[in-house]
């Protein structure tokens, strides 16, 4: 019976932390805006901006088949436990999303570094903390981390081309052209992971010019996937 029971335990602890996890990462704007995407049992998916506010929210229903990760299917509204916090809640969070299903949301308070006021501290398990004024001036109020994957920006003394930018996320490292470069290309991705992205330059026919010559502009680093757009 006693191992019956630490089994269950077992298997309800996993499900627990598998329920909250970070599925995929969106650049867009040449990676100066970042969308976080978290998936939570019941294939719902949190998308989270890296200011820490929930953006979107829903059911993705090609969450779980690995094969269509690489395509965004809109949200479907969920049909089960939804709460908010209510009127006699902290002012920071009076009002936001508090459950969904058995995930509860917590979020700094105004309490707390007028840096985080606001902010998603915690998804079920999976916990949130972010750069303050302490910090670069530039980075200031961005996720530092999701859990155990850490987030890096570019600061304000780097290169203007791509200063404020994502830098690294976990161990997968975002590399740019710089102001230096060639106009066409200059702060575009210049790598990510290690692999190389090649731009038509601004020497070649008209309707080329920036436009991507040879880079994968989606990969799957460390079972998430990195979606370049």
């Amino acid at each position: 019976m006693k191992k019956i029971i630490i089994t269950a335990l077992a298997i309800a602890i996993t499900t627990f932390s598998y329920a909250q996890r970070i599925t995929k990462l969106i650049f867009t704007n040449q990676c100066s805006s970042m969308t976080i995407s978290v998936l939570l049992n019941e294939n719902v998916t949190l998308k989270i901006s890296p200011d820490g506010a929930i953006a979107e929210w829903g059911v993705d229903l090609y969450a779980d088949r690995g094969q269509n990760n690489y395509i965004e299917h809109p949200l479907k509204p969920y049909e089960g436990r939804v709460e908010q916090y209510g009127q006699y809640d902290n002012e920071a969070f009076r009002g936001k999303l508090k459950y969904i299903g058995n995930n509860q949301i917590t979020y700094y308070g105004s309490y707390e570094d007028k840096s985080l006021v606001g902010k998603i501290k915690s998804i079920g398990g999976l916990k949130f903390s972010y750069y303050t004024v302490y910090d670069d001036a530039l980075m200031a109020g961005k996720i530092k981390s999701a859990g155990d994957l850490n987030f890096s920006f570019y600061n304000q003394f780097d290169n203007d081309a791509y200063k404020g930018k994502i830098k690294s996320t976990g161990a997968a490292n975002f590399t740019y052209y710089s102001s230096f470069d060639d106009k066409a290309f200059a702060g575009k991705i210049k790598s990510l992971n290690g692999q190389p992205f090649v731009y038509y330059s601004s020497v070649e026919q008209q309707q080329f010019r920036g436009a991507l010559k040879s880079g994968n502009m989606l990969q799957i680093i460390g079972g998430i996937t990195y979606w370049i757009r």
